[in-house]
């Protein structure tokens, strides 16, 4: 009867020991809050470029400071495509890691949620799932690169907020692709499965991805991040007492 006892009370163990190994698998704790195996890898990656000269044009990534706890977590574009589906509201960020305009508003987009106390922001790495479009000696596109199904699923889903997708031809004409592209950076906020609103995040003022960034900049940044943000807010049931 005692080894019975012995025996339960070592599995009992054994299972706690397994759960909190499994808990800090995907969760460590930073001055006591809990940090996500995505706000950790997200964190990383995007700081892993930080001054590194970029062979092609000898030009310097951008520095960014991502927050631990951050609240990124990474999605597929087809995840994404379910969710629209299933009429869920939340918050994506379409971006990649190199991208220079992209880097020049992550760190105010992290920064806008903490302050909106905004826990997640999905996060779509757009780098190699959109199609590859140019224009021949024609004058016609062609494509070169097919994007992924999902990716193809959300122009459809986000039609109403995306932008029209042109190139320019050797003659510095523009031609129009007769397609809309989700663009890096895109922040867009989903309400019960419909895209209400889109921004780039990038400021006006901003004509190249590596210059120095103005107080202005950053501020009006902030400020399209805050509107989109807030179009969460005050649609999500629920954090509000009556909706």
């Amino acid at each position: 009867m005692k080894k019975k006892v012995v025996i339960s009370g070592c599995s009992l163990l054994v299972l706690i020991a397994l759960g909190v190994g499994i808990y800090y698998l995907f969760f460590k704790k930073v001055d006591n809050k809990v940090i996500s195996e995505d706000a950790i890898k997200f964190k990383e990656e995007y700081e892993s470029l930080n001054d590194k000269t970029i062979e092609s044009n000898g030009k310097v990534y951008r520095t960014v400071n991502i927050s631990e706890d951050n609240p990124f977590v990474y999605k597929t574009a087809e995840e994404i495509a379910e969710m629209m589906e299933n009429d869920e509201s939340f918050i994506v960020y379409f971006g990649f890691k190199s991208c220079p305009w992209c880097r020049s508003v992550i760190s105010t987009l992290d920064q806008v949620a903490h302050d909106k106390n905004i826990k997640k922001i999905y996060y779509v790495d757009v780098l190699d799932i959109r199609d590859t479009l140019t224009v021949n000696s024609k004058n016609k596109v062609e494509t070169t690169k097919e994007g992924t199904e999902g990716y193809y699923k959300l122009l459809k889903l986000m039609d109403n907020v995306l932008e029209k997708y042109t190139l320019t031809n050797s003659k510095g004409k523009e031609i129009d692709t007769d397609e809309k592209r989700i663009y890096a950076p895109n922040v867009a906020v989903i309400i019960k499965g419909n895209a209400e609103k889109l921004v780039s995040g990038n400021s006006e003022k901003q004509t190249d991805a590596y210059m120095e960034l103005t107080d202005e900049m950053v501020k009006e940044t902030y400020n399209m991040f805050s509107e989109v943000i807030q179009i969460y807010l005050d649609n999500d049931c629920e954090n509000q007492k009556v909706c």
